[in-house]
């Protein structure tokens, strides 16, 4: 037998033959995703983690900005402080090695690409970029197959994006804190405060109507009196046509169609984060959370897999491949009735090389699934999984029958449906719709109602904004990148803009909030708008294309950008902190509420020249911090 000291000295051959044998090393943001992809792989690669961004904007020169503002809005990067140790880890494991850089496919990841193969002083004109969109071994193993080069123009789109948010950040929030004591502005978070405050404004504004309802009830149906489109009914004009609504009531018209519905496209980045947040309550960040999770991979028995394709995508387009398989899979479950056709409702320059968020096979379903996934890992998933497979089902079919009532030349109506073919929603069913039979009914029967009468109703002011209706709304009118939209949303409520009612679930704009948005409708017009904030999003998108330069729309909205901040710097009242009440012990100057990262405290109002601070939490934890520092 071997000895023990001989039988560690084979170990550590083994090993040193295998870390030789690692002669090429890939690079990913997520260490989650590091150890999924390792797992698929031989002995040849190693395969390791930036932990996301390396390196950002430095925080010096004019402003703070870190950008050479007269030399084309250069940028100064350095790497990010927490992550040093990451970045002489990279360059250590990059000795010696061929380099394959495997962030996601997307501008962000492309971006980080980019630095990473800066620091570690890679060619850019070598195919050492690999891409994927999936984490299966099959994605991968064609991804090492087809590596390309690092896409400078999506470097450069997104480069333009940061540095147009630094300025916009650093100047426009150092602005606010000073003047309204608000805590930040942004190029897109500031338009979303907008629309949440504007619409606050019309809720404000709103005055009630009252207007008439008629309904003839039936011991069997209810039918309502047919309103002319776009009007309402008056008391006067309800009660003449209650009591001219005499019986018999007379069948006037039966008609009855098939009704066709089809199933909604696959699911794209903003679809997801709006129908998660309707059917299973889940926040736009939770659920970008969950699903980044199941893409980078959940262990199932002895191997990690990514059970979703990449869940940013602005793309409702499926691979042909997966069509295939899904039709398949539509036949033996369901039946060759059940089987639909593709569709996608793609518009405008989505990034479509993206397919849409799917699962990455239909063998591994959400119930086969359950047992490695947490709760809200199973209920996205297996939202995912049946809401992908039903974009591919046929038509959902009802019989409609409406049913024309006249009495004494008042129109009535009713109507009913039955489903006749569940089509896709036998997979999946968002909704449930009950059936809604009305009794046999045939023409010039008649009928006489047990009542006739007229509802009061008012009408109510528009809704506010939910998550889910937000995120639409911002879609809709080209504002953000729907990857931005969780943390949009969280930036807002962090900087206690705006406060959610737990019961509506929807949001309502603190004073804060509408103060700031009344100052910056008053001095930056012309920039936090929704017009430009999407005319800027668009030409961002460009500069990935080579329509324009990036230095160009930088330049332009620097230009137009300064004269506003400098006459804001000029006007912009100056909101004094709210007093006590009380004087201060020290000086006798008035005491004063301020607020720090702490949150809000008592100081003196002679600030510097008095330093007195009102003994609290907020001098404890600071006191703390000093004594931890020494």
């Amino acid at each position: 037998m071997l000895d023990i000291l001989t039988l560690l000295n084979i170990i550590d051959m083994e090993m040193e033959v295998n870390i030789m044998k690692q002669n090429k090393l890939i690079i990913v943001e997520s260490p989650s995703k590091a150890k999924t992809i390792a797992s698929y792989l031989d002995n040849e690669y190693k395969v390791i983690s930036s932990k996301g961004h390396i390196r950002d904007l430095a925080t010096t020169g004019k402003d703070g900005l870190g950008i050479d503002i007269e030399n084309r809005f250069q940028p100064n990067y350095r790497i990010i402080k927490k992550q040093e140790s990451v970045v002489n880890t990279l360059k250590k494991e990059a000795k010696n090695r061929q380099v394959l850089i495997a962030t996601d496919d997307d501008r962000e990841g492309e971006a980080i690409g980019w630095h990473i193969a800066e620091i570690l002083d890679l060619d850019l004109s070598e195919k050492n970029r690999i891409v994927f969109r999936e984490i299966t071994k099959s994605a991968i193993i064609e991804s090492l197959n087809e590596p390309r080069k690092i896409d400078q123009d999506l470097v450069n789109s997104q480069e333009a994006r940061r540095i147009l948010d630094r300025i916009i950040g650093f100047k426009l929030s150092k602005l606010l804190q000073s003047k309204i004591k608000s805590k930040s502005a942004g190029r897109v978070q500031s338009v979303a405060l907008k629309l949440i405050s504007d619409l606050e404004k019309e809720i404000q504004a709103f005055i009630p109507e009252t207007y008439y309802e008629i309904e003839a009830k039936f011991p069997k149906f209810t039918a309502h009196y047919v309103i002319p489109a776009k009007q309402r009914l008056s008391k006067v004009e309800a009660d003449t046509i209650v009591s001219g609504s005499t019986n018999p009531f007379v069948v006037k018209d039966v008609k009855s169609r098939v009704s066709r519905r089809k199933a909604k496209p696959a699911l794209k980045t903003s679809t997801l984060q709006q129908e998660a947040f309707n059917f299973l309550s889940m926040s736009s960040g939770r659920t970008m959370m969950v699903a980044q999770k199941l893409y980078e991979g959940v262990q199932v028995e002895n191997e990690f897999i990514g059970l979703i394709t990449y869940m940013r995508t602005d793309s409702t387009r499926l691979a042909n491949t997966f069509i295939y398989s899904a039709l398949d899979f539509i036949e033996k479950t369901y039946g060759e009735k059940y089987k639909g056709f593709y569709q996608t409702k793609n518009t405008g320059k989505t990034q479509d090389a993206h397919e849409a968020i799917r699962p990455t096979s239909l063998k591994r379903t959400p119930e086969l699934m359950k047992p490695y996934l947490t709760k809200d890992e199973y209920r996205l998933y297996n939202f995912i999984f049946y809401r992908t497979l039903s974009s591919l089902m046929s038509d959902a079919q009802y019989t409609v029958t409406k049913v024309t009532l006249d009495a004494q030349n008042y129109l009535y109506e009713l109507e009913g449906s039955i489903l006749k073919f569940a089509g896709h929603r036998e997979a999946f069913a968002e909704q449930k719709i009950k059936d809604t039979p009305l009794p046999k009914l045939e023409l010039n029967q008649q009928i006489d109602a047990d009542e006739v009468i007229a509802i009061e109703k008012v009408t109510l002011p528009p809704a506010r904004y939910s998550e889910a209706t937000l995120i639409k709304t911002l879609e809709a009118n080209g504002i953000g990148r729907p990857s931005t939209y969780a943390s949009i949303i969280k930036t807002l409520r962090g900087r206690d803009y705006v406060e959610l009612d737990r019961a509506t679930r929807r949001f309502k704009p603190t004073e804060q909030g509408m103060l700031t948005t009344q100052e910056l409708e008053a001095f930056f017009d012309p920039i936090i708008n929704v017009n430009y904030t999407s005319k800027m999003e668009k030409q961002l998108d460009e500069i990935s294309e080579q329509s324009v330069s990036g230095v160009q729309i930088v330049g332009d909205f620097y230009n137009k950008f300064i004269p506003l901040i400098e006459h804001a710097q000029k006007h912009m009242k100056k909101i004094p902190p709210k007093e006590t009440g009380e004087l201060c012990p020290e000086c006798g100057r008035p005491l004063v509420y301020r607020k720090s990262k702490y949150g809000e405290f008592v100081a003196c109002s002679g600030f510097p020249q008095c330093k007195y601070v009102q003994p609290n939490e907020y001098q404890t934890k600071t006191t703390k911090k000093t004594k931890a520092k020494k």
